[in-house]
C-alpha cells in the first residue's frame, strides 16, 4: 500500500493555504495512510522524491516539528487509514508529547474512529471528527486458535515437548482449549493491554478510567454528535472545512509549512543529470545495496520478523519475513568496522525463531559491544529468541504495550500417519542408526525419543536462562521465566528493561551519551533497501501466481483481504516462525496468534 507520511501537495488537493503575506502561524500537516515498515524495503527508484514513508522516519517528522530553527504553531495529523500497532501509537504519541512541550498545538482529523484512532487522538490538543462519521469504542477483543480438533479430524497427531509451564507456543496445536498455566499467563497480558489503552485515552481527554467505561457502554457505535456529547472528541468538522476550523483556532490566517522533514530526497535528481551520469546512477542501483556513512552516525539495525539461520528472506504471502543470522552478522561486522558509527540501537520487533540463529547474533553484538555501546530498542514484540537477542545490549527501551518475555523452549512435530491413511496414501520409512527416525513425520516419539528430546530443550533453556542474567543482573527467573509474557512497563518493573521510551527517544538518548547533538550525526538502517534486481526476483514471481483465485497464493490472498491487515500480519509471522520445525526440533519461539482488535 502506497504510504504518504508527509503529504503537502494532499493538503494543497484538500485545503486552499493562505497568501503569505497575510500568514500568523504556521501549522504543519501529515497524513497517515496505510502501514509503515521498521525500514526502507523499496529501491531508491521506487521511492517518491522527498518520501519519508518508515515508522522512524514519521516519528521523526513529528519530533522535528518542534526542533526547527523555527519551530510550528500548530500540527495537523490527518489520518487517512493508518495501520499502526498499540506499541507504534505509543510511539508517536511520544513524539506528540515532545513537539507540545514546545508549544506546537497538535490536531487530530478522521472520519472513523476506533480504539487504535481514539488512542492515537488522546495525545493530541483537540481531536476532530468527520461532520456524520462515526466512532466505535466497545473495549478489547483478541482471539487465540486453537487447532488441535482439526488436526485430528484429518489425521495429525501434534507431538511437542515445551520448557516453561507458560511457553504456550505449542498449546495452539495439542489442546482444544487453553492450559490452567497459558490462561493465567495471556488472562494478565490482555488486561495490562486494555489497561494501557483506557488509561491513555481517559487521560487524553481528561477523564476517570471509570468515566471512560460508563462512556464506553454506550459507545459500541456512536455517531459524530453522540461522540461530542460523550466527550470522546472535541469537533465535527467536514473535510472542506478543516482550513477554515484551523484559522479559527489560531486567530486569523496561516500558512502551512512544508518544511516538516529533517531528511534529504530519497532519490536522486536526475533532472540535473547528463544522458551517462544517469545510465550509471541506474546501473548502480541494479547492483545490491551497500549501506554508506559521511559523518558520525548510529546505526540501526532491525531484527523484524522471524529469527532464521542462513541469509535473511523477504516477506512473502506464505510468510513473514526471515531474519537471518547470517545477513545480521554481516551488517555487525560492517558497522564494527565502519569508522563514523559510534554507537547502535537494535530494533526488535520478533516472536523469535531459531535458537542457534539466536545465540549467533546474541554473540556477534556481544563483540560490537566491545567497541561501541549498543542500545536495544522493542517495537511491538521481542518475545523468547527475540529477547534472547536483547539482552545481548547495554541498555532496553520499550513502549508501554511492547510484548517481552517467552522465555522458554518448544519443540515437537507433527505425526502425519493418520492423515496419510485417510488419504489412502501408504509410506513406508526406512531409518538407519539409534535416532535416525526422531524426527519421522509418520509417528509420534517414543518414550526415550521424547527424553532424548527433553534433555537437548532443557540444555537449550539453560544457556537462554544464563544470557538472561549474564545481560540482566539481579534479575528473578523464577518471576519472568517459563515462557512469562509481559507488557513494557511490567517488564521495566521487573528488570526486563530498563527504560519507557519508543525508537527516537533511544536514538536521542544515545546520542546525547555520546556527545552528538541532533543535526550533527545521521541515522543508518541495516539491512539497507535491496537493489532493483533482487526487488523484482522476489516480486514477479508471487505477482505472476497471485493472479490466480484457483492457486494457493491467491487463496491466501483473498484469507489476508478477509482478515484484514492486522490480523493477517500476525497470523502469517505466526506460521512463518512454527515453519522452523521442518528443519530444527528445537526453537525459541512465541507464535501465538493473538489478534487484537
Amino acid at each position: 500500500m502506497k504510504r504518504t507520511a508527509l503529504s503537502i501537495g494532499a493538503a494543497a488537493a484538500l485545503l486552499v493555504a493562505a497568501p503569505a503575506t497575510l500568514a500568523q502561524s504556521n501549522v504543519g500537516y501529515i497524513q497517515l495512510k496505510g502501514s509503515y515498515p521498521e525500514r526502507q524495503t523499496t529501491p531508491r527508484l521506487f521511492q517518491s522524491p522527498g518520501e519519508d514513508d518508515t515508522f522512524r522516519q514519521l516519528v521523526e517528522q513529528v519530533r522535528y516539528a518542534s526542533q526547527r530553527k523555527t519551530p510550528l504553531d500548530g500540527l495537523v495529523i490527518r489520518d487517512a487509514g493508518a495501520v499502526l500497532a498499540t506499541a507504534h501509537i505509543e510511539e508517536l504519541g511520544e513524539a506528540i508529547r515532545v513537539a507540545q512541550e514546545q508549544g506546537v498545538r497538535v490536531h487530530y482529523f478522521t472520519e472513523i474512529y476506533g480504539p487504535a484512532q481514539m488512542m492515537l487522538a488522546s495525545y493530541a490538543d483537540e481531536a476532530i471528527i468527520q461532520s456524520g462519521g462515526g466512532l466505535t469504542l466497545p473495549g478489547m477483543y483478541m482471539e487465540e486458535m486453537f487447532l488441535a480438533d482439526a488436526l485430528g479430524s484429518v489425521g495429525v497427531e501434534p507431538d511437542f515437548v515445551q520448557i516453561g509451564d507458560y511457553k504456550g507456543a505449542e498449546e495452539m496445536f495439542v489442546n482444544s482449549a487453553p492450559s490452567e498455566a497459558w490462561e493465567e499467563n495471556i488472562s494478565q497480558l490482555v488486561d495490562s493491554l486494555y489497561d494501557h489503552l483506557t488509561t491513555t485515552i481517559a487521560s487524553g481527554r481528561s477523564m476517570s478510567v471509570e468515566q471512560l467505561e460508563a462512556v464506553m457502554s454506550q459507545a459500541f457505535y456512536a455517531s459524530d454528535t453522540m461522540a461530542l456529547e460523550a466527550g470522546l472528541v472535541d469537533a465535527s468538522v467536514d473535510r472542506a472545512e478543516l482550513e477554515s476550523h484551523i484559522e479559527k483556532s489560531y486567530g486569523g490566517r496561516f500558512r502551512w509549512d512544508s518544511k516538516l522533514s529533517p531528511y534529504a530526497s530519497a532519490g536522486p535528481d536526475y533532472s540535473s543529470m547528463g544522458f551517462f551520469e544517469a545510465f550509471n546512477e541506474l546501473m548502480m542501483m541494479m547492483q545490491p545495496a551497500l549501506q554508506t556513512t559521511r559523518r558520525e552516525t548510529i546505526a540501526v539495525v532491525h531484527i523484524d520478523g522471524a529469527i532464521v539461520d542462513g541469509e535473511s528472506t523477504p516477506v512473502t504471502i506464505l510468510g513473514g519475513a526471515g531474519v537471518g543470522s547470517l545477513t545480521i552478522r554481516k551488517h555487525l561486522t560492517d558497522i564494527q568496522n565502519d569508522p563514523n558509527v559510534k554507537g547502535v540501537i537494535v530494533r526488535i520487533n520478533s516472536p523469535g525463531g531459531s535458537a542457534i540463529a539466536s545465540e549467533s547474533i546474541w554473540i556477534g553484538l556481544k563483540r560490537l559491544a566491545e567497541k561501541m555501546p549498543v542500545w536495544i530498542s522493542v517495537g511491538d514484540m521481542a518475545a523468547s529468541g527475540g529477547y534472547y537477542i536483547a539482552v545481548g545490549g547495554d541498555k532496553i527501551y520499550a513502549d508501554p504495550s511492547s510484548i517481552l518475555g517467552s522465555i522458554g523452549v518448544v519443540g515437537g512435530k507433527f505425526a502425519l500417519q493418520g492423515l496419510y491413511e485417510k488419504l489412502n496414501i501408504n509410506v513406508v520409512p526406512r531409518a538407519r542408526g539409534p535416532l535416525g527416525g526422531v524426527m519421522s513425520p509418520l509417528q509420534p516419539w517414543t518414550e526415550s525419543e521424547r527424553d532424548v528430546v527433553r534433555a537437548r530443550m532443557t540444555e537449550t533453556y539453560d544457556l537462554f536462562a544464563s544470557r538472561v542474567e549474564a545481560g540482566r543482573p539481579g534479575i528473578d527467573l523464577s518471576k519472568v521465566g517459563e515462557g512469562r509474557l509481559f507488557t513494557g512497563d511490567k517488564a521495566v518493573e521487573l528488570g526486563m528493561a530498563d527504560e519507557i521510551g519508543g525508537l527516537a527517544t533511544a536514538i536521542a538518548d544515545l546520542g546525547a551519551k555520546l556527545g552528538m547533538t541532533r543535526d550533527a550525526f545521521d541515522v543508518v538502517d541495516y539491512p539497507p533497501p535491496p537493489s532493483i534486481e533482487e526487488y523484482l526476483a522476489e516480486a514477479l514471481p508471487f505477482s505472476m501466481q497471485a493472479g490466480s483465485q484457483s492457486s494457493l497464493p491467491g487463496t491466501l490472498a483473498l484469507l489476508r483481504q478477509a482478515m484484514g491487515e492486522q490480523a493477517w500480519t500476525q497470523f502469517r509471522d505466526a506460521l512463518g516462525a512454527m515453519m522452523l520445525l521442518r528443519d530444527e526440533s528445537v526453537v525459541l519461539v512465541c507464535p501465538r496468534i493473538l489478534i487484537r482488535r
